[in-house]
């Protein structure tokens, strides 16, 4: 999410509420010239390039030390000031710089914005979550915070939060993600969700007229010797005769027991050998082993595909926690504690652990330093998306023959208890809940539901329309106007769709401005003549969104 607020994500559809629609502002993009090809590397000149640590850190720092001059560019008023929050650099030299924004000291929500420069630092545009003009009479609120802070209290309540108690107290902000800009009372409401996953309940309050602006719930709850991946090779650390859950290599990520607590980091992963778990799940380190083998495969992931170093591409590692609670079934990602969590669901007998979940939840945590997407509405579906559509590259990456790539979400952890997957990506409406296709009622869904259009348009733009078989599993993915998608392949899919998460999509992004974002991908990446082009604008069709 942005810096203005902490983020679980989980990977169940019914462990969370149905999500409050909400009223998103357009995003305007800017038309990218066609691509030159990269010198000396096999990729478009417009694919992100790996930064090293040094690289990363003078982009932000030149981008520090302009801030007063990028806001003269592009226009914005006296009152408001730029924070820096992430860079991307393409390997033609191109550098997309995200911001968010504050007006007269006060953090603008739907204020956060890209801009795009060439590599002589020309501003080439402006990708903004919205286009509302800033411009506020008063910063006097008329109600007491007093006021929003038990409105807020009491909408936790209505959701079935237990020991619902203020997280952060309510805090003055401009609302500007939807209609006019307004002063307003953002306020966080901690505690437990009703089947036991924490709570950061986010609830914005018109600071002149009381009225709920906006709510969204931070927490986003998702469904070695491993129970899932078979044997595995685990990158551990040695210190004298003892071994820990500690991966060095890959920014000190370490895994940690909680061993069925709710709170605190939990005890790390020790012993005397190197052999972790024996695929049972009543041994304590079989569920250590899968979540660090899926750290292991999500970093290897986006280092592999994008040249991320990590979630924050910093080169830092989260930590992951196994064992929460007793009978959890859910696992989330946690902005909060940069951590990953896992439940051992049913009877403490399914660990949430498995490798597309692993990569599903941590995805979560790219998304939340990079687009941003608020959780509800249709920008909380492609959030929900997102994760679905990277945590099964993860999973085709790690190429595990005991757990193999597919296009189908939370297979293995069988938590409908009939061994069925929790999602389907080639038409989603098999999981009895999740759309097909866009309608305008769509973003009113739980967004585990309304991920549903973006994962079905993922898979078209991948493997394309009608009956196959991949990889032994059997496929038929339909197109709301019965037309014919040739797929381009997940490889290229998954370029455009990182490409568009880090260049073009914003906080507020909803489907229209999903695709357009797409479209900027595909055209900076392969051309805007190329077959990549034609088909997202034919597997967005294909979900009927145009």
């Amino acid at each position: 999410m942005t810096s203005r607020s902490t983020h679980h994500h989980t990977v169940l559809a019914a462990a969370i509420a149905t999500a409050t629609a909400a009223a998103l502002m357009g995003t305007a993009l800017t038309a990218s010239a066609t691509p030159r090809p990269a010198a000396g590397s096999g990729r478009p000149a417009a694919a992100p390039v790996a930064l090293s640590s040094a690289a990363r850190t003078g982009l932000l720092r030149t981008a520090q030390a302009g801030l007063a001059r990028t806001a003269e560019d592009i226009g914005l008023g006296a009152k408001e000031k730029l924070v820096v929050k992430d860079v991307v650099k393409d390997a033609d030299g191109t550098v997309h710089t995200r911001y968010e924004r504050t007006y007269e000291g006060l953090p603008v929500l739907g204020g956060d914005l890209i801009v795009h420069t060439s590599e002589s630092g020309r501003t080439q545009g402006v990708t903004r979550a919205s286009k509302a003009t800033l411009k506020l009479a008063t910063l006097t609120p008329r109600i007491a915070a007093a006021t929003a802070r038990k409105q807020a209290l009491s909408l936790a309540k209505d959701k079935g939060s237990a020991k619902a108690t203020t997280d952060r107290a309510p805090r003055k902000v401009v609302w500007a993600a939807a209609g006019k800009p307004v002063l307003a009372y953002e306020t966080v409401i901690g505690g437990f969700q009703d089947d036991g996953t924490p709570s950061q309940l986010h609830v914005v309050t018109d600071a002149a007229t009381g009225k709920k602006l906006f709510q969204y719930q931070g927490i986003e709850t998702g469904v070695g010797n491993t129970r899932y991946s078979g044997k595995v090779d685990l990158t551990t650390a040695q210190s004298g005769s003892s071994y820990t859950l500690t991966d060095d290599s890959r920014g000190g990520h370490k895994t940690y027991d909680l061993a069925h607590k709710q709170d605190g980091t939990g005890t790390l992963f020790s012993q005397d050998n190197d052999t972790w778990g024996d695929g049972k799940t009543t041994n304590a380190a079989t569920a250590g082993a899968d979540a660090a083998y899926g750290a292991q495969a999500t970093w290897d992931f986006y280092k592999n595909t994008f040249g991320r170093s990590g979630i924050k591409n910093d080169g830092t590692a989260a930590y992951s926690r196994v064992h929460y609670g007793n009978a959890y079934v859910n696992a989330f990602w946690d902005d909060s504690c940069f951590c990953m969590t896992y439940g051992d669901g049913t009877n403490d007998s399914d660990p949430l652990t498995s490798l597309d979940v692993a990569g599903h939840e941590m995805s979560h945590g790219v998304t939340s330093n990079t687009a941003g997407l608020e959780y509800s509405g249709e920008s909380g579906g492609l959030n929900e998306a997102t994760s679905d559509i990277m945590g099964t590259g993860v999973e085709f990456a790690a190429d595990n023959s005991a757990d193999p790539g597919d296009y189908l979400i939370g297979e293995k952890i069988d938590i409908n208890g009939d061994g069925t997957p929790l999602r389907y990506m080639d038409k989603p409406s098999k999981d009895g809940g999740s759309a097909d296709y866009w309608t305008s009622s769509v973003g009113g869904e739980d967004v585990h539901y309304s991920s549903g259009v973006a994962n079905h348009f993922f898979y078209l733009l991948s493997e394309g329309s009608g009956a196959k078989t991949i990889g032994g599993v059997d496929y038929d993915s339909p197109t709301k106007d019965g037309s014919t998608v040739t797929g381009i392949g997940r490889d290229k899919a998954l370029q455009i769709w990182y490409k568009a998460l880090t260049s073009y999509f914003t906080s507020t992004t909803d489907y229209a401005n999903a695709r357009k974002g797409t479209l900027s991908a595909a055209t900076d990446l392969y051309g805007a003549d190329s077959a990549e082009y034609k088909a997202v604008e034919a597997a967005w069709a294909g979900v009927d969104v145009h």
